[in-house]
């Protein structure tokens, strides 16, 4: 890879893809082509420009000082685009699902984002993001409380019977260990 390549892995030279956005040479055509030059505005620790593309109310929330902490800190690994609906030069709205790949101290990590956008003045401008996580687990079985009747049938509460049972083949296996 070159290292006239643009962060956000478009595969074209930075001055042929987000430099003339981040300069503000040229608005974003896009919602894709903003998510883009964001991205490479983090890796580039061009927080002003985060900011002058973030609609009014993610303004007002916006913490310039922490985004720049974070930007400094992170090695920015690349970008996926996973979706993306509307958001072309004819639309009004649209949303971008993406991973940002990055680092920090050795430790990778993944935002995973459904961001959406919208025309602000004729320009593009993020308008708010849901992160995405992991699926919660979900236990299969009721959870049995401590009060309760031990499952094993023995009459006992859960407490004096399995549940201290449990406990000591626990504290038997980390010592063990």
């Amino acid at each position: 890879m070159s290292d006239n390549n643009c962060p956000c892995g478009s595969g074209r030279d930075f001055d042929l893809c987000c430099e003339p956005y981040l300069m503000e040479r040229l608005p974003a055509p896009t919602a894709e082509a903003l998510m883009r030059a964001r991205y490479s505005a983090y890796a580039l620790c061009s927080i002003d420009y985060l900011y002058k593309t973030s609609g009014p109310r993610v303004r007002k929330e916006f913490d310039a000082e922490g985004s720049k902490k974070w930007a400094e800190s992170a090695e920015w690994n690349g970008i996926e685009i996973l979706a993306v609906e509307n958001g072309g030069e004819q639309d009004e709205t649209g949303m971008i699902e993406f991973i940002a790949h990055y680092t920090i101290k050795d430790t990778p990590f993944d935002h995973h984002e459904k961001a959406q956008f919208a025309k602000v003045g004729g320009e593009w401008r993020f308008i708010d993001g849901d992160v995405i996580g992991p699926e919660p687990i979900r236990r299969e079985t009721p959870k049995i409380g401590r009060n309760d009747p031990c499952p094993c049938g023995s009459g006992k509460k859960y407490k004096k019977c399995c549940a201290t049972l449990e406990a000591n083949a626990e504290t038997a296996t980390e010592n063990n260990t």
